[in-house]
């Protein structure tokens, strides 16, 4: 029957009985959104059934609805038709005018017998038998009741659906695990009393108590009480033999196990059914992936959704309270990160307090409310999210549990196996294995391989890391906590470091103060060096903060200077700048002058490149004139050795050259790139000079004096190709290009081949802001010779290119596109 028709009738009966209206509104409440259950309670029907045309619109409507929302929702459409079949049937009444008493063919029948009517056929009396599962006494029906505010959990519960679809086919195992406080136990009852008539023999609970503070139940314990439950009071001491009683007993039952808070598969095994239609739901704080060889299906739960979160602080305090701060609901939902417990605990909070804003408990448990927020999270006395996590931490071992503790300390919340290593002040292996004991307890996420990567990545939960921190202020002495912040310094510093070295190896010159040894880098190649630069970039930034914060000024200015390539290559001019104050603020704290010059001179690039010319003026000619006050300082006076200090001069002419090549003030940008070219060659500086050849034929390109840029880009070309600089080579090979382009006039054909080599002398190094550059170039050589539409092309690939680096050479480009028209 059509569950409309099916559910249209069932709401006529319902109409004369209270009891039934009550169980649907119980149901929909279970399984609906706040707004739905409104509509739904105001439309149930009223009084005794009658033939009123507009009630039987109402009821029709009623029906209507509700299937509507049953699409897509398989366990409310089953829980609607058991609903649908029970109003139908009616209440007992007493009478028997209808009942028959014929006994068939065949039939066999144990126990005392009496018979008011005919038999046909053949009668067969037999002894009693020994009960079986469902035979002794009432049928057990011991899953507690779902909580009423249940939220949600569609796509887990079409998943568990399926399981129990095929409980005909064989025994189901199902293992829901997640943190605590996340939903497992309402999630399962929610499942199993969905499915309750599926399982006439009955459906039976266990608590196995796996976090209890008087320790896990034992599984004799609980085989008796299983026993029991279905008649059989006589139980057998030993552990083998009551869980072979129990597996004779409940041999062919269709019955329904949950197992909830177990500890081990160990502590589960004794307790599985004997039938093979059997169906046993086991909740955990811990993934028991032994019990994959009993065959068991893993689903793991993770904390709600934004919006289901909000729906579940609907569900506590009501839609009409919710809907009046909907920001402020929301910002709770995520300061509680989604926790079900959390949220419960909050709204329970806001329950008792009917005139508290809901933006006074978001701002207690937001930002900055760190270990504050186990503390706003309970009710009376009780903290009961804190309770439930130390509930998990107090099993751990020393090992995981003081990883547990100082993984919290990592100022991202992202890690993998090297930086736990680091922090445990253990091998990568090691911290390897202290991840998966961790995420296997749910203390942490597993948030599998990262896509660009392939390494494992993990994460807290806020509300763990708050519980963690929490732990680690309490048993963790400052100096612990100091060095082991330390070894996360050193770790990113020293693979920063040897980046570098691969990368930029001109630059690599500065000395690096580690607190310890530094470790092998988690690369062996150039490629693989800038891959992890871009991908720990905000880590090392984060990194960089924190040495800052904790002074160690050496360890600042250092990272800042280790993370050159990355700079360089990705253009991240933000962090560029960033990393740059940090570091001359720390090298000037601890009165390090190459420190501070190296800022100085490499922070003012990245000033420049934004177009905060004055500001790189300023830091330039800073570096200038600590340089000449070195060399103008007396032989024993002087910080730098006399060929060092040059360098530093040479630099800072070159950078306050490259400074005004870029605010268009040609003049001023040759007058400067001069003397640092003939510095650079008087001291040897080979690379060096090679550099400012580049720049002066930059500079000559741009004020169109393209034979003489040809001369300084192809002499800069050759020497930087002999000084094995590849980055820097191309870049001279990208404007001989445009120099080509100028000298060749229409018949740009060598000037597209040789800006071509550059793109691709590009492609192989790595650097993307580069390649949008000559992609430029490219679009403008088009441009020159009048074919529009191939410069669109060109500029179009720019762009892509200057996206994800580049905001004032993406803004220059878009220009340029609309110049086109």
């Amino acid at each position: 029957m059509q569950l409309t028709v099916q559910l249209h009738d069932a709401l006529a009966v319902a109409a004369g009985r209270p009891e039934m209206r009550q169980a649907l509104g119980r149901l929909v409440e279970a399984l609906l959104p706040a707004t739905v259950v409104d509509v739904v309670r105001a439309r149930l029907p009223q009084g005794t059934p009658g033939p009123d045309p507009a009630a039987a619109d109402g009821t029709r409507e009623l029906a209507e609805l509700l299937v509507r929302q049953a699409a897509g929702r398989p366990a409310l459409e089953t829980a609607l038709r058991q609903w649908a079949e029970t109003a139908r049937s009616g209440p007992a009444t007493g009478r028997h005018d209808h009942v028959a008493n014929t006994i068939g063919a065949g039939a066999e029948l144990s126990g005392p017998v009496v018979q008011a009517r005919d038999i046909t056929g053949g009668l067969h009396i037999h002894p009693p038998a020994q009960p079986s599962a469902g035979q002794a006494g009432a049928v057990p029906r011991q899953v507690p009741p779902v909580p009423r505010h249940f939220t949600n959990r569609h796509a887990e519960l079409s998943r568990l659906d399926r399981l129990a679809g095929s409980a005909w086919d064989g025994a189901v195992l199902a293992v829901i695990s997640g943190p605590a406080g996340v939903g497992k136990t309402a999630l399962a009852r929610r499942w199993l009393l969905a499915h309750a008539q599926s399982f006439p023999d009955g459906q039976l609970y266990a608590d196995l108590r796996g976090h209890s503070a008087d320790g896990p139940a034992r599984p004799g314990e609980l085989l008796g009480q299983l026993l029991r439950s279905l008649g059989h009071h006589e139980v057998p001491a030993r552990l083998s033999e009551s869980a072979a009683l129990w597996r004779s007993v409940t041999a062919g039952a269709r019955i329904a196990l949950l197992l909830d808070n177990a500890l081990t598969a160990a502590q589960v095994r004794p307790l599985l059914p004997g039938s093979a239609t059997a169906l046993t739901a086991v909740t955990s704080r811990n993934r028991l992936t032994g019990l994959g060889l009993e065959g068991a299906d893993f689903l793991h739960l993770n904390v709600l959704a934004p919006a289901d979160a909000v729906e579940l602080l609907s569900r506590r305090l009501g839609a009409e309270r919710v809907r009046r701060e909907p920001e402020a609901a929301l910002a709770l939902a995520q300061a509680c990160a989604g926790l079900p417990l959390a949220v419960c605990v909050a709204g329970a909070r806001l329950a008792a307090r009917p005139r508290q804003p809901l933006a006074a408990m978001a701002r207690a448990l937001g930002a900055g409310a760190g270990d504050r927020a186990l503390d706003t999270l309970r009710v009376g006395r009780e903290s009961a999210v804190r309770a439930a996590l130390q509930e998990s931490y107090r099993l751990l071992p020393p090992g995981p549990a003081a990883a547990y503790r100082r993984l919290s300390l990592l100022p991202f919340p992202v890690f993998g196996a090297p930086v736990a290593a680091a922090v445990c002040d253990t091998d990568p292996g090691e911290g390897e294995r202290l991840l998966d004991e961790l995420a296997e307890v749910n203390l942490i996420e597993d948030l599998g391989p990262d896509p660009r990567t392939g390494t494992d990545r993990y994460r807290f939960h806020d509300l763990l890391r708050a519980h963690a921190r929490e732990r680690a202020a309490a048993e963790e002495s400052a100096a612990d906590t100091d060095r082991a912040l330390r070894r996360v310094v050193d770790h990113h510093l020293s693979a920063a470091t040897a980046a570098e070295a691969l990368l930029t190896p001109s630059h690599r010159t500065l000395r690096r103060d580690y607190a310890g040894s530094p470790v092998p880098p988690p690369f062996t190649d150039a490629p693989g060096a800038l891959h992890w630069l871009d991908t720990e970039r905000l880590h090392l930034m984060a990194v960089l903060r924190t040495a800052a914060d904790r002074d160690w000024h050496a360890a600042a200015w250092q990272l800042a200077d280790a993370c050159w390539p990355l700079f360089l290559r990705w253009r991240p001019y933000d962090l560029w700048i960033e990393a740059h104050e940090i570091g001359l603020a720390a090298a000037r704290r601890a009165g390090d002058r190459e420190g501070i010059s190296r800022m100085l001179t490499s922070g003012g690039a990245g000033l420049r490149n934004v177009g905060r010319y004055d500001e790189a003026l300023s830091w330039f000619h800073q570096a200038l004139d600590a340089a000449r006050a070195d060399l103008a300082a007396p032989d024993g006076e002087r910080v730098l050795d006399l060929a060092t200090a040059r360098r530093r001069e040479a630099q800072a002419l070159h950078g306050l050259g490259q400074t005004y090549r870029l605010a268009d003030r040609l003049d001023e940008a040759r007058a400067h790139f001069a003397p640092a070219l003939a510095l650079r060659e008087q001291i040897g500086y080979r690379r060096g000079a090679a550099l400012t050849r580049l720049c002066l034929g930059d500079t000559a390109l741009a004020a169109g004096r393209p034979e003489e840029a040809a001369g300084y880009l192809a002499r800069a070309r050759a020497e930087l190709v002999a000084e094995r600089d590849p980055y820097d080579a191309a870049r001279a090979l990208a404007h001989l290009g445009r120099a080509r382009a100028r000298l060749d006039g229409p018949d740009h054909e060598e000037a597209e081949r040789v800006l071509r080599q550059a793109l691709a002398e590009f492609e192989e190094t790595g650097s993307v802001h580069w390649q949008g550059r000559v992609l430029e170039m490219l679009g403008e050589t088009a441009e020159e010779r009048g074919d529009t539409e191939r410069a669109r092309d060109w500029y179009a690939h720019a762009l892509a290119r200057y996206g994800p680096v580049s905001t004032p050479d993406r803004t220059r480009v878009e220009q340029r596109l609309r110049d086109l028209g």
